[in-house]
């Protein structure tokens, strides 16, 4: 059985992983394919964890992680609750940015575009990552292949932050297929977000 867990966030590869293990059967072999550090601990440490022999191959973008049970393996009664125990999990602070823009600030517009490149990369780099960043009107373009922030951002993801860019803006824009970072959210979500954490930070 294999799992393709590139791009996603911890828990979320492990959680995948102790769904999978109890459906294995004897003798089967549970592949786990990931693209960043984080993930590769965090399974690592299920499969001691699990009693699975472990089998790594990494090339430049991703690792992939053979895990082989010795012995059957229990479902788990919430595999959410049993890989939040699990996982080594980066801090994430409890906050939401929104980025409306590809520009930061008002003024020259060219300044603007350095600033928001600037802002990015300090926000991926503080030992506190946003819980989530919503990306919408000109902002989408920033989660889009050509974005100058692209490399920032999957930083955040992989350090916990939820990225989500509004398909109507990538619609309106015509750029959907180019979305290369993140999920795709809508209005009702961005409203949910916006009630739920009222001291949410607009770019």
């Amino acid at each position: 059985m294999k799992i393709d867990a590139r791009n996603l966030a911890c828990p979320r590869p492990v959680v995948l992983a102790l769904e999978a293990l109890p459906k294995l059967a004897a003798g089967e072999s549970l592949q786990v394919v990931v693209n960043e550090s984080v993930a590769v601990g965090n399974l690592t440490r299920l499969a001691a964890e699990k009693n699975c022999d472990l089998a790594t191959e990494t090339n430049a973008k991703e690792t992939t992680l053979t895990l082989t049970p010795r012995a059957a393996v229990s479902a788990s009664e919430s595999a959410e609750a049993e890989a939040q125990e699990l996982c080594d999990i980066p801090a994430s602070g409890a906050s939401v940015i929104a980025v409306d823009t590809d520009s930061m600030g008002r003024g020259n517009e060219e300044l603007g575009k350095i600033l928001v490149k600037g802002f990015i990369y300090a926000l991926a780099h503080q030992d506190k990552v946003p819980e989530k960043m919503l990306f919408f009107n000109g902002g989408a373009h920033l989660t889009c292949e050509g974005s100058e922030s692209l490399e920032d951002i999957r930083e955040l993801e992989k350090r916990g932050t939820t990225i989500l860019t509004c398909g109507t803006c990538l619609d309106f824009y015509g750029i959907r297929d180019k979305l290369a970072v993140g999920g795709v959210t809508n209005l009702y979500e961005i409203a949910k977000t916006v009630v739920e954490h009222p001291g949410m930070t607009t770019l």
